[in-house]
């Protein structure tokens, strides 16, 4: 699908779901988007087009009166947080649930090839990719089954030992949980992981393999969001991501989006903005990721170029992943509504969330209050702790291991950073 016809597509669907898109988009350009110049291909640039950042999904898309809200023909996925409070509801019609499910068992049919194959397990938190897994494993043929994440990891254990399945689809958080909890992990009998939810160094990978007692190249990464789906997956053949049919790839700088961010050093990383034929619940046209991928190039496979990236590098905005998605916001509240005053900065690394607090006067007493409602802010995250399949969130006091005067000034524009 050439990229004129991804961004027509986008813009034709965008109508019947998502009408204040074309008269905010049209202010935005200055020009027309109407249906002869839909008709005839005579449609704006791409980069005439408005970015999608966050700021305005929260005041056009993540809003109370949001009239997809009422209409019995779509389904809606519940994430973390905004600035003004309320959890983001994310929705699909059901042509975006079809489209969802397609792209999904085209990339599980890639990366498992034939029917080499005959059993799945899913082990993941909820939303999205949860909800669909196991469908797409049987339309491959396998069976197939899933674990509730709520179960103690005693029962996530079993439950391999009993089924030995030749698939597990998890994140790298629960797996981490299930390797350091088990004995002997390759007596599972796994032949192939596939991965989604946080990034997967490949360090992390070829240690996972080894534990496992399998090659590299049955650890497959997965990228997707559940704004967009299903968005690349790792070819171990070409040492790249590859992005899904039906996306149209770019990168900015993170000035484009905010003159807060800090800008990239490595000339070779950018921020991804994608558009999607395959959304019309959801203005899937030049939505910024906020995610940082290296060397965003097309490559050519099979004859036909592919938009790829060598690896995810890091997230810059207000979201990160420690099982399921919370935001930067969620943290925050939680800290303010304890000490009425500091700041934060999360850090993550080796799938653990750790925030430190910037506070003269907070003690340890409050910080394991603080803790607590953080775990809980995001149910999910807090039932996953509680049953030992996701780590603890640590907290602590701010000190001089993020460089000397640390404080509101010196966070403001770094509040998440990766190791």
């Amino acid at each position: 699908m050439g990229d004129s016809n991804i961004l027509q597509q986008a813009l034709v669907r965008s109508r019947r779901y998502l009408p204040w898109y074309e008269d905010w988009a049209r202010a935005s350009i200055g020009g027309a988007l109407d249906e002869m110049a839909l008709e005839f291909e005579l449609i704006p640039g791409l980069e005439r087009l408005p970015l999608m950042t966050h700021a305005i999904l929260e005041e056009q898309y993540y809003t109370d009166d949001n009239p997809l809200a009422v209409r019995s023909d779509i389904h809606y996925y519940r994430t973390s947080g905004t600035s003004s409070g309320r959890r983001k509801a994310i929705y699909y019609s059901e042509a975006d649930e079809e489209d969802y499910v397609r792209v999904k068992l085209e990339v599980y049919r890639q990366i498992l090839g034939g029917d080499a194959y005959q059993s799945a397990l899913a082990d993941m938190g909820t939303g999205h990719a949860e909800a669909t897994s196991i469908e797409v494993f049987r339309r491959l043929g396998m069976l197939a089954e899933s674990i509730p994440f709520q179960a103690p990891i005693a029962q996530h254990l079993e439950h391999l030992e009993q089924c030995r399945p030749e698939v597990l689809y998890t994140m790298p958080s629960i797996l981490d949980r299930i390797l350091n909890a088990s004995s002997n992990p390759a007596a599972y009998g796994i032949r192939h992981v596939i991965l989604v939810g946080e990034m997967a160094s490949p360090a992390w990978i070829e240690l996972t393999a080894t534990r496992l007692g399998i090659s590299v190249d049955h650890i497959t990464d997965t990228y997707g969001s559940i704004e967009i789906g299903t968005i690349a997956y790792y070819s171990h053949e070409h040492g790249r991501y590859l992005l899904t049919d039906g996306l149209l790839a770019e990168g900015v700088r993170p000035e484009q989006l905010d003159p807060d961010l800090e800008p990239l050093v490595n000339a070779e990383e950018s921020v991804l903005v994608l558009t999607s034929a395959h959304r019309e619940a959801f203005p899937a046209i030049r939505y910024v990721t906020y995610d940082v991928v290296r060397d965003l190039r097309p490559i050519m496979v099979n004859g036909r170029l592919r938009q790829s990236f060598s690896s995810i590098v890091k997230r810059i905005g207000p979201d990160l992943k420690h099982g399921e998605k919370i935001s930067i916001y969620d943290i925050e509240n939680v800290v303010l509504r304890h000490l009425h005053a500091g700041s934060v900065r999360v850090k993550v690394a080796h799938n653990a969330l750790i925030i430190y607090v910037f506070h003269s006067k907070v003690e340890p007493a409050i910080l394991q209050k603080i803790k607590h409602d953080i775990e809980q802010q995001i149910p999910e995250i807090g039932m996953m702790i509680q049953s030992g399949i996701l780590g603890e969130i640590q907290v602590i006091r701010g000190d001089e291991e993020l460089g000397s005067g640390s404080g509101t000034a010196s966070v403001k524009h770094k509040k998440i950073w990766y190791e």
